[in-house]
Order: C-alpha cells, then structure tokens, then sequence
C-alpha cells in the first residue's frame, strides 16, 4: 500500500440538500482529499454543527447516520452549549464527477462552494437531480459521516459508524466478497461490544448484522458508474454557462458562439462506443459553386502545419467547418480536456473567418487571405 497524502482547504457559507426542501446550512467546514499512488481515493468533508442541527441530522439519519452504522457514545454525554463536529467522505462513485474539476483540495472546496452558491440562487425551484449531475455532489445522502465527536472539557466525547471500518474504494465495486464484509463487521462489532458476546448482545449483533448488510447492498445498488461521456459533455457546458440544445435521437448538442469575427452555430458530438468527443464550429455562410475551388486551396493552406484540430469543406454542399476531437479509450473525459477541445476550435474559426469572408466576398486570392491572416 502506497503512502497517503492529504491537501487540506476550507469551506464557508455552504448548504447541503436532503431529500426535502429544507437544506443544511453549514458555516464552515474542511476539505481533505486523500491521495494514493499518485491517485485521489477519497474526499472528506469535516463540519461543525450545534446540537440543535445535530438534532435534526440524528433524526432524519441524514449523512446516512442510520442507528445500525453507529458504535455506541464513548465517555459521556453530549452537552446542549457545546458544537458537534461530523466527519464524512464522498461516496466513491462520485468522486470522479468531483474530479473532473479539482485535482487538489483547494479547487474541490471551490467548486463545492460554487455549487452552492448557485443552488442557493433558487432555493424554491430545487429539485434532487439525476444521477450524474454536479449537483449531487451536494445532496446529503451521497456523504457517508464517519465520525460525530464532541470537544469537552474532560475529553472527546462521540461514536464512529460503520464507514470508517471500511475502504472507501470498496463502496465504488459491482460486488464485495463475503470474507471482507465479514471482516469488517467484526471489526466494527469489537469496537461496539467491547470484545464481549452475550447471548443478549449476540442477539443484538446478529440482528443488526442484517441491517448492515441489507444498508450496504442498498448503497451499493445505488452507486453508479462513472459518468458516461456524454453527461460529462452536458456537464461541462451546464457548468460553463453555453445555452444548447439536445439534438433527438443522437449523442449530440447544438449550440451558438459569438465570436470577434462573427457568430455560428456549434455541435458537440460523442461516440460512446468509440470513446470518442467531437467538436465542430460551421461556418455560417455556405459556399456557392463557383468559389468552392478557391475555397478548397484557402482550406487546404490553412490546414497546413495545425496542431490541434483542422478545417473540413463539403466539396458537395459548401459547407466549411472546424473540427476538434479525442479519443479517450482507456482514460477518461475530464472538463479539461472537453474545454481545450472547444476553444482551441472557436478560437481557430474566429480567427481564419476573416479570410473566408474576403474569398467569398472580396475576391481575394486564397493565397492574399491566408498571408493577411497569418501577418496579423
């Protein structure tokens, strides 16, 4: 097993959503990434509350602080004056969705923070969203607590759950072995129990032995998959505030760009399969016939020597367009890469537009246009 490695970053004025209308108003809290061997395995999350809140928390079994998952409240009470604290860590099969925008514990707070803040702009029209959006990232019920702990004078006064005992990156399986359920039930019984089994207590375990199981199998069924490539590509421009629309019947969206030079539409396009994203800036202005040679060559030399992406001309129809594209087969589409891929294509389009428009309407050579492009 590698070493572990935290960065660690802070958390103010956020709110997390339940299943109701009634979200939870944290002040401050921590944000810890885990990483090992080069990998971030986990993210926690560590808050204070006051006992009113924890109150309602305890109540509701939010953060899934179901009765089952709990050791029993080591050395003491709490005190009504005092503030709890949890601890909770991600469920792993969001992390990656939490991953696509922050590979250190600064951004993840960041965009957490960002979140909420734009949930909050509308707090009447909140619904729970579909598997896969951001925004589950800041649903109650997708962070298991793994500590409640009370600072007192005499010491820390709390309990631990059941998801401390086990590996994160178990949760985020299609199966887990018997042998290491097991394993850490027992674990988690040594700790409740105390080490001793009466036939009362024993009675107690093998009950509550079933709850765990039965809680863990429900998780487990709920946790998904990595996002398909697709919710990724809807994600990213959700996120960066492009207006589309989802073309029917395809993994496909349309939409527009204003840039210095002009404005055309866009089309982003994913190959599930293939593990393939495709982005396409058209030109808005078809070519007539009797250019489309001239507008051939002008494709053709600006398409010499460029590094990401090319130009693409319809000989049939005049249609000229730019294309970018990744294959990501064996790795993953992050918001990065979506977001290199589609302003190095507008940014190529904005800038040879110009020259389209003089060979089409200003009867410069191909030749004249891509010098005045390329000299400026």
């Amino acid at each position: 097993m590698g070493t572990l490695i935290q960065s660690v970053a802070s958390l103010d004025h956020f709110q997390l959503w339940p299943n109701s209308n009634s979200p939870v108003y944290l002040q401050t809290a921590t944000v810890t990434l885990i990483q090992q061997d080069e990998e971030i395995i986990e993210c926690r999350l560590t808050f204070g509350v006051t006992p009113e809140l924890y109150h309602s928390i305890d109540t509701e079994a939010l953060f899934n602080l179901k009765p089952e998952v709990r050791t029993m409240l080591t050395n003491g009470h709490f005190q009504p004056q005092l503030d709890i604290h949890i601890e909770a860590t991600l469920k792993p099969d969001l992390l990656p969705l939490l991953l696509q925008q922050a590979i250190n514990a600064e951004e993840a707070a960041f965009y957490i923070s960002n979140l909420s803040q734009k949930q909050a702009s509308s707090p009447d029209s909140y619904t729970l969203p579909e598997t896969d959006h951001p925004y589950t990232l800041l649903e109650t019920e997708n962070w298991l607590a793994l500590s409640v702990v009370q600072h007192q004078n005499s010491g820390e006064i709390g309990y631990r759950t059941f998801w401390s005992y086990v590996n994160p990156q178990t949760l985020n399986r299609n199966s887990i072995s018997s042998e290491e359920l097991s394993e850490n039930i027992t674990r988690f019984f040594t700790d409740v129990l105390g080490g001793s089994l009466d036939s009362a207590m024993q009675e107690f375990a093998d009950e509550t032995v079933g709850k765990i199981s039965n809680f863990f199998q429900e998780l487990t069924l709920k946790s998904s998959p990595n996002p398909s490539m697709f919710q990724t590509v809807l994600n990213f421009f959700t996120e960066d505030d492009w207006p589309f629309t989802k073309i029917q019947g395809d993994f496909a969206l349309r939409l527009a760009f204003q840039g210095k030079n002009g404005t055309w539409d866009c089309y982003a396009k994913v190959r599930e399969p293939q593990q393939q994203f495709v982005f396409y800036s058209v030109c808005s202005v078809n070519t007539p016939e009797n250019k489309r040679q001239a507008i051939g060559e002008f494709i053709t030399r600006a398409n010499y020597d460029m590094i990401i992406g090319n130009f693409e001309f319809d000989f049939t129809d005049g249609e000229i367009r730019y294309k970018t594209g990744i294959d990501v087969q064996g790795d993953r589409l992050s918001f990065a890469l979506i977001k290199q891929m589609v302003y190095a294509n507008v940014m190529m389009m904005d800038e040879y537009l110009p020259g389209i428009q003089a060979v089409l309407s200003e009867n410069l050579s191909p030749l004249e246009a891509i010098t005045k492009i390329e000299a400026s």
